[in-house]
């Protein structure tokens, strides 16, 4: 298949692609950025220059593409419209990625939460990702579009792409090489699910393959309470296992609101869906391990 990918340069984008790519799929790999074109051609996606607010590139694109992977702004409505427009009553499939912050709490690393979601759990939350999943979802349903919603926890690995990074654990090892020790947000007893890359990348795959219309998966294998992430990560820096409470006030002036949200809440969820409809068998090393033997 041909595939439009959308945030290609990104971290889990450019996985996705790579991953796609080594099943001997193509790849339009849409880009903001020409200097980066280069790049993508090295790896083998053709690039698409343009971006999420080019109505008539996606459009165009989406049309000769035999399906859509959408990586990039989880909340930009526009750009799932206009490919739920361009893939109407084609039954090709449109890929969203949400993030699994929809779910979160506000624990501000106080507390361990014994709520656990799976894609069944009813979410009553009033938050535009939720409403542009539901878009998503329904045009399953109503509009003749494969659409699938993939919910990624917090991924950590070495891209398969470009050289990116993720969002959470980086900032903690930059913190936590900053100061000395390893550093969570107040008492660090918030858990947060992880996936592995490798083995989000593979459920992209399995669900571009045969995912149901209208279906939602979560990605997860396995969670972590943040103060013990701090612990792997001091142990790898050599700390010795040494770690220190970083006040939510100091990390919100550093980082703003996206410290409180990504780094003090409880985001516990369950993939359920992904193991039982498309027999998603995760293999990746825990983060504990990836931590201790990447880390430096």
């Amino acid at each position: 298949m041909n595939i439009l990918i959308t945030g290609v340069t990104g971290y889990i984008g450019g996985s996705v692609a790579k991953a796609l790519l080594d099943a001997g799929h193509s790849v339009y790999g849409l880009t903001r950025n020409a200097d980066q074109k280069n790049e993508l051609k090295e790896m083998g996606v053709e690039p698409v220059i343009g971006s999420l607010e080019d109505v008539q590139l996606l459009t165009e694109y989406a049309q000769r593409s035999d399906g859509v992977v959408h990586t990039a702004d989880v909340g930009h409505r526009v750009a799932v419209e206009t490919f739920i427009s361009a893939l109407r009553g084609t039954g090709k499939p449109l890929i969203h990625t949400s993030g699994s912050g929809i779910v979160g709490d506000d624990a501000k690393g106080e507390y361990e939460s014994e709520q656990t979601f799976n894609e069944e759990t009813p979410l009553f939350r009033d938050l535009e990702p939720i409403r542009i999943n539901e878009l998503v979802r329904k045009a399953g349903v109503e509009q003749e579009v494969r659409g699938i919603v993939i919910v990624p926890s917090m991924v950590y690995g070495t891209s398969l792409g470009l050289s990116r990074e993720s969002i959470q654990l980086p900032q903690i090892i930059k913190k936590s090489k900053e100061i000395g020790a390893g550093t969570y947000i107040g008492k660090g007893r918030n858990r947060w699910s992880n996936v592995h890359i490798q083995d989000l990348a593979k459920l992209y795959l399995l669900a571009l393959e045969k995912a149901p219309s209208a279906s939602y998966f979560f990605a997860e294998n396995g969670e972590e309470a943040f103060k013990d992430l701090a612990r792997y990560v001091s142990e790898a820096l050599g700390y010795e296992g040494k770690t220190v409470s970083w006040s939510l006030e100091e990390a919100v002036a550093e980082l703003g609101l996206h410290a409180q949200y990504t780094l003090a809440t409880n985001c516990r969820v369950r993939a359920v869906h992904a193991r039982n409809l498309l027999g998603w068998k995760p293999e990746g090393e825990s983060i504990q391990s990836w931590i201790a033997y990447n880390v430096k």
